[in-house]
């Protein structure tokens, strides 16, 4: 079984899901539809719609589904790209990751807490062959809302497992859910192999809303999640998930410029944290100081800082994002087709971090030098810290890029510390002042904009729709600033245009300007605009209601839309309105962002 790869584990676990019935679905993004939520963290999030239909309190999802097939039949089994942020701190053991594969099989009101037992106990001690010494089943011990699991119990029982080898445990690890702010969530049941849970088998019973009522579902449903790195590391005997196949690459080429064996936690955090970022970049996020920019940011200067202590050379993570495209080239086609850009932005922060990194530390010796001395009483105990503003130090993590915990260890270093809480109400407020700059740009004038105003606002959509025609769907909007005068477009995009390129982006955008297209304007949801194909900006969470604007359709000459965005205008009615498109400038704005500039004549 040691011979066995993580590539022949993923199509047996696909291919016995599909003997038992289940439609195998591809891997959705890891950007959710879901807004409450950055990064798609589970398998059945891509699902989540289908643990509601059926049940008669959300009359949206009947509504949606009324009269059509449901999308994935009754049993679904997916490989799903999973980030999740809250690990980030834990990696570095033996089996927490940032970036993970689950491997899942899902029942939305078919089979439920029997069969999905057999079949988890059929995978893993037929199909294959696992020893269950060392094995132990956990099951939910009920609390004052939620009764034991008692049923789980007899099923594993039945099954031939040993009374001894079942624990009950509490809410905090045999209950799962929900994702985001409210959905359905239910009692679970897990697999730990010599302590390492493997498989979650949750059982969805209830829905729980935005204050925590949890409401029992008229058709219940099965949710499994295991970790393709965990399952790697049993199958293959390995001490941890790193030495799987899935990392011995990263691993064999960080450990030869690395020998100092007391750096294996940098090694494993470098490994881990280039992996996540090169799949984040495939995905069309750039670095920046918010939301999931924010996040990619973290990761790449975390590795770098992390690369610094053994002494590691500039641009190391080229050759190890190098190697994480070779491992998943086959599996996940955007890591392959994005690998220039990829190397690029790694590239490009990297610099940028280098840039900064003296001048941000020389910054976090000055708070040294003005620290505030506070008494605080901690466990009975009268303690005395150096504490320096939270201002200041936010002002630092804004200039310098430097994530909250790079400044606290380097602060700590210095006999120093930083009230978190403060900072991150600062945080807080950075993004309340970002998003109403955001909302005056994006909105375009506000509603006393003049027309010329609504023209260069309408000619913005067409520019980014001809932009992701000409570049790729990868291409997004950062940043817009509209006068009566001109356009100013920023978007996601590594390399300069080339003069080709950028012809072809104005012709396209003159093309639908002749093609007279109407500017279609409607109300809807957020959800249902995402799942219609309207694109989105802002990265912070939308009201219930949102403007929809179209460009194109079923009237138009190709019959097609051309563009379709959430946005609050104003525009026009007709491209025809907009006369002639002319881009004046295409320049950099930072790393990974290009900014173009243009007129109506």
């Amino acid at each position: 079984m040691n011979s066995m790869t993580a590539k022949e584990l993923r199509e047996r676990f696909l291919n016995f899901f599909k003997k038992k019935g289940h439609k195998i679905v591809p891997s959705s993004s890891l950007i959710p539809t879901d807004p409450s939520v950055l990064f798609t963290t589970a398998g059945m999030q891509q699902f989540k719609e289908c643990y509601l239909f059926g049940n008669l309190q959300n009359s949206q999802i009947k509504t949606r589904f009324l009269g059509k097939p449901f999308p994935y039949g009754k049993r679904a089994a997916s490989c799903q790209k999973c980030l999740r942020t809250s690990d980030i701190e834990a990696v570095g053991d033996e089996s927490h990751l940032t970036f993970l594969e689950m491997l899942g099989n899902f029942s939305f009101g078919d089979y439920f807490k029997e069969e999905a037992i057999k079949f988890a106990f059929q995978f893993l001690f037929e199909e294959l062959e696992l020893p269950q010494k060392n094995v132990v089943f956990t099951v939910f011990e009920g609390d004052k809302n939620v009764p034991e699991d008692k049923e789980s119990i007899l099923i594993w029982k039945k099954l031939g497992i040993k009374e001894n080898k079942i624990e009950k445990r509490g809410r905090e690890d045999n209950f799962w859910g929900p994702t985001g702010e409210e959905g359905p969530c239910g009692p679970t049941t897990e697999i730990h192999f010599q302590g390492t849970e493997v498989w979650n088998l949750v059982f969805n019973e209830y829905y729980q809303d935005r204050t925590g009522k949890l409401t029992p579902l008229k058709q219940k449903g099965v949710d499994t999640g295991m970790g393709l790195e965990r399952l790697a590391m049993i199958v293959q005997g390995k001490p941890n998930v790193f030495e799987t196949d899935l990392f011995e690459a990263i691993i064999k080429d960080l450990r030869f410029k690395i020998k100092d064996l007391r750096n294996e936690k940098a090694v494993r955090i470098i490994a881990d944290h280039i992996k996540s970022a090169v799949f984040l970049i495939s995905e069309g996020i750039f670095p920046s100081n918010v939301e999931r920019g924010y996040i990619l940011r973290r990761l790449l200067r975390r590795a770098i800082r992390f690369g610094k202590l053994p002494n590691l050379p500039k641009n190391f993570l080229i050759p190890l994002a190098q190697k994480v495209v070779a491992i998943y080239r086959n599996v996940y086609p955007e890591v392959r087709d994005k690998e220039t850009d990829i190397l690029t932005i790694i590239q490009q922060e990297g610099e940028k971090f280098e840039k900064t990194l003296v001048k941000g530390l020389k910054e976090l010796n000055k708070l040294e030098r003005i620290g505030k001395i506070e008494k605080i009483e901690t466990s009975g105990e009268l303690k005395v810290f150096n504490r320096v503003n939270a201002k200041d130090a936010f002002d630092i993590y804004q200039s310098y890029g430097f994530p909250l915990e790079m400044i606290q260890e380097e602060l700590a270093k210095r006999g120093l510390l930083v009230d978190e809480k403060k900072f991150k109400k600062e945080f807080k407020k950075h993004q309340e002042i970002s998003k109403a700059g955001a909302e005056k740009k994006f909105g375009g004038v506000g509603k006393e904009a003049n027309y010329e105003s609504a023209k260069l606002h309408t000619a913005t959509h067409l520019l980014h729709a001809a932009l992701r025609k000409i570049l790729g769907n990868y291409v997004k909007q950062m940043g817009s600033d509209i006068t009566s005068q001109r356009l100013r477009f920023d978007f996601s995009q590594a390399k300069k245009l080339t003069p080709e390129e950028i012809k072809k982006v104005e012709d396209l955008v003159n093309q639908k300007i002749k093609e007279n297209l109407e500017v279609k304007k409607e109300e809807t949801t957020y959800e249902e605009a995402i799942k219609s194909g309207a694109l989105a900006f802002f990265k912070e969470k939308y009201p219930e209601k949102v403007t929809v604007y179209t460009v194109g359709g079923p009237v138009a000459p190709s019959g097609q839309v051309f563009s379709k965005e959430i946005c609050a205008g104003p525009h026009v009615k007709k491209t025809s309105e907009l006369g002639n498109f002319k881009i004046i400038k295409e320049e950099s704005s930072g790393a990974g962002i290009r900014r173009i500039r243009a007129v109506l004549k």
